[in-house]
């Protein structure tokens, strides 16, 4: 496997001009068969895939990713984001940027927890470039979330103090395996503080509105959930997977497991899963 790094620009106007986003790339040391875009969720960063880079490099695929706006080496504040599409800005610069080297190799996109929201809203508008789609995970609902009206309170609040700190991440729920939470929570590049009304509010909002679209997404899916999840709602992935409008699409929920289900302790049965599952679509 072949690993680099560096930089990408990206311009948005509710990022105040342009920005570095951290990237980088894993490379299989033969042919490559096909090219996954991976996106990180909430409050992590991008080297905490390199697992999932030996595992899909193995296969053949090369893997490209960066730190979203906010997140891990990127610029911008943690916790905090002006508006959803900054997001969804970065993952097109980078897409734009690998496919000028792809060669015609198929692309594959592939996302985790507020990444698979951000995945799912990305296909709505350019689905057409890929062969494929797997979510981990998905942000699409929280069975933690707060009542309707608190929901509406941090609204106003996010419209007036957009950068105030409201709540944390409970780290005890991203794995069953202890290491991975210790890991986690010494992690410097990991946001451990709380996230800001803002972009609570922009999550919000796209939940909904993404979810209330999922049949617009038609590109062959794969959405990939731990049952016991409580930091994303397995209902939610069940949701979308029943309303996507994917005649090729896949359910895989996973008996006993937290919500990083890459990082429990069956991860290589789950990314053996994933690996033959875009193999077949190749």
């Amino acid at each position: 496997m072949i690993h680099s790094e560096g930089t990408l620009e990206f311009r948005h106007s509710e990022a105040r001009g342009s920005s570095r986003l951290y990237r980088q790339a894993w490379a299989p040391d033969g042919g490559t068969r096909g090219i996954v875009l991976l996106i990180h969720g909430l409050g992590e960063h991008s080297s905490r895939y390199g697992h999932v880079a030996s595992s899909l490099t193995e296969r053949g695929f090369a893997l490209q990713a960066l730190d979203h706006y906010g997140h891990g080496k990127s610029d911008g504040h943690g916790g905090h984001v002006p508006r959803f599409s900054v997001f969804l800005d970065g993952v097109a610069a980078l897409l734009d940027d690998v496919k000028k080297t792809s060669d015609g190799a198929p692309l594959f996109l592939v996302g985790h927890s507020m990444g698979g929201l951000i995945a799912a809203r990305f296909l709505m508008s350019r689905q057409n470039e890929f062969r494929a789609a797997a979510l981990s995970g998905p942000a699409f609902k929280s069975d933690e979330a707060p009542p309707a009206f608190v929901l509406w309170l941090n609204r106003l609040i996010s419209a007036l103090l957009p950068t105030l700190p409201m709540i944390a991440l409970d780290a005890t729920l991203v794995s069953r395996d202890p290491d991975v939470v210790k890991a986690y929570l010494g992690d410097p590049l990991v946001h451990h503080g709380k996230l800001t009304s803002r972009l609570i509010a922009e999550m919000s909002t796209t939940m909904d509105d993404t979810l209330a679209r999922a049949g617009d997404v038609t590109v062959p899916l794969l959405t990939m959930h731990g049952d016991a999840d409580k930091l994303t709602s397995p209902a939610g992935s069940e949701e979308f997977h029943a309303n996507a409008g994917s005649a090729d699409k896949t359910l895989k929920m996973y008996p006993g497991l937290f919500h990083e289900v890459f990082n429990e302790p069956e991860r290589d049965a789950v990314l053996a899963d994933l690996g033959n599952w875009l193999e077949a679509r190749l």
